[in-house]
């Protein structure tokens, strides 16, 4: 039987804002800029806010293609 309470049992899926800025390599501030003009890809569960690790990833990809991959 897994133990539920092991780190490594439970896979992350959303990342908060402080953890979200910092795998992207940016500043809560910009984070929170862009999240407010709908940038960057969010999901609102009550009053908190998560960064859903998938659309992260997505999200990063795309830009990346779309702006010639950071050249």
């Amino acid at each position: 039987m897994t133990d539920l309470t092991s780190p490594e049992a439970v896979p992350v899926l959303s990342l908060r804002p402080k953890d979200a800025a910092r795998a992207l390599g940016i500043g809560e501030r910009l984070l929170w800029s862009k999240t407010n003009a709908g940038e960057i890809p969010c999901v609102r569960i009550g009053r908190a806010v998560v960064y859903p690790v998938d659309l992260l990833r997505d999200w990063l990809a795309e830009e990346a293609k779309r702006k010639g991959g950071g050249r």
